[in-house]
């Protein structure tokens, strides 16, 4: 039995969509929270979370009505189908409104509509590939997400000085060619395994709470402290940059371009470490490193930071902390690629949608309380924004610790 990366590729395009519309929204929204509606950093740290509480409320159990859902297309094809054109549109508004509660109902339509099909265009990819082959696939999947992810950032960066509505209106057309390129070459297996219980994500979730062998609740713990103390600084890295850092405001999303840029190169390899030497293994050693190197940022002075190393193809001026950002890469490919294969491992074919719906509840809690924790700390001593960087490395720890006592969601071998 072989994997099929054709068609993990085309699946990717879905990933691929969902990552540039997020990492322009990441990118540029705080910048108009900040620049161009005058918000504190609390008030942009809670804005920065709404997508996460509405995706909340309708991610883990739209995975769970995906894996009972059937239609002549699909389980999972309807959500696709239904929510990225209202995402598309609804992006495409937000850098046109010109009064906050405008601005408000764009982002709010966008977000909901972006919940609605995430999680159904994730579980595909399970769907349709065995066990031992979602590392592999999922960093396929993560792959064309980095490009996603460096297209939103560099290009974006550059559309950005010319126009501030280009990049959204360049993600609105290419998720819906991304999503459009999903539906026509992927096509959803056309038996699913059934149970007489239909799955559940609250049962789920009480069962893994209640179980006596703790892997999957120390798993989705560790999900969420290491989400936690990357998305605090996803949601204020580019004022970071502009605040901290003196750099005009499309340099951070320059410099998260650079990050993308190396997580797309090692997308592929850490599926394969972790199919080589152990999912836990290679997410241990990835959070160990991210810690380290985000500490590092926190200690290290602006001017040093900003002192340029190399020019690079692609992604241009590359200063010191582009370097520690890359290493952030290459520590975020080992636990991002693996994380997801481990959770829905530790269940079966009935429940995939609703065990990847828990991934993302416990990423999700993460991303809202995120943001919050860093705006306030942020607002609290006097907008000092290098403290975007503090709280990180700690949940590092605890992330790490959590991950020490997993002991299941390696890969199963599936008979050819």
């Amino acid at each position: 039995m072989k994997l099929n990366y054709g068609k993990i590729f085309l699946l990717g395009f879905g990933f691929f969509g969902v990552s540039v519309i997020w990492g322009v929204y990441n990118a540029f929204v705080p910048l108009f929270l900040a620049n161009k509606f005058s918000l504190s950093p609390a008030w942009i740290g809670f804005f920065m979370t709404l997508d996460n509480i509405a995706a909340l409320l309708i991610q883990p159990p739209v995975g769970a009505w995906s894996d009972r859902l059937r239609t002549p297309i699909g389980r999972r094809m309807p959500f696709i189908l239904i929510g990225a054109p209202i995402g598309a549109l609804a992006f495409g508004l937000i850098p046109l409104a010109a009064v906050l509660p405008l601005f408000v109902a764009c982002t709010s339509t966008l977000l909901l509509s972006m919940a609605l099909w995430r999680t159904p265009v994730i579980a595909l990819m399970p769907d349709i590939t065995p066990s031992q082959f979602r590392s592999q696939a999922n960093g396929v999947i993560n792959f064309m997400g980095g490009v996603g992810a460096i297209v939103s950032f560099l290009v974006g960066a550059r559309l950005y000085d010319m126009n501030t509505a280009f990049p959204f209106w360049m993600g609105s057309v290419l998720v819906i060619v991304a999503s459009l390129l999903v539906f026509i070459f992927i096509k959803e297996p056309k038996v699913y395994e059934e149970s007489e219980e239909k799955p559940s994500l609250l049962a789920s979730l009480k069962e893994v709470i209640s179980s006596k062998e703790k892997s999957a609740l120390r798993m989705l713990l560790a999900i969420f402290f290491w989400f936690l103390g990357y998305n605090a600084i996803e949601a204020f890295f580019t004022l970071y940059a502009n605040k901290h850092l003196g750099l005009p405001e499309s340099d951070g999303a320059r410099l998260l371009g650079q990050l993308s840029f190396i997580f797309v190169i090692f997308a592929l390899p850490s599926g394969f470490i972790g199919g080589r030497i152990g999912r836990r293994k290679t997410i241990m050693t990835g959070i160990a490193l991210m810690g380290m190197v985000i500490l590092a940022i926190f200690l290290m002075p602006a001017e040093t930071l900003t002192t340029q190393v190399t020019r690079l193809p692609v992604l241009g001026v590359v200063p010191v902390i582009g370097l520690f950002l890359m290493a952030a890469g290459f520590s975020w490919a080992l636990i991002n690629i693996n994380s997801l294969p481990m959770v829905v491992d530790m269940t079966d074919a009935t429940r995939l949608g609703t065990f990847t719906g828990l991934y993302y509840l416990s990423s999700t809690l993460a991303a809202i309380a995120g943001p919050n924790v860093n705006g306030w700390i942020i607002q609290l001593t006097g907008n000092n924004y290098n403290n975007t960087m503090l709280i990180a490395p700690i949940f590092m720890v605890a992330a790490f610790i959590m991950m020490a006592g997993v002991r299941r969601g390696e890969a199963q071998i599936t008979a050819a």
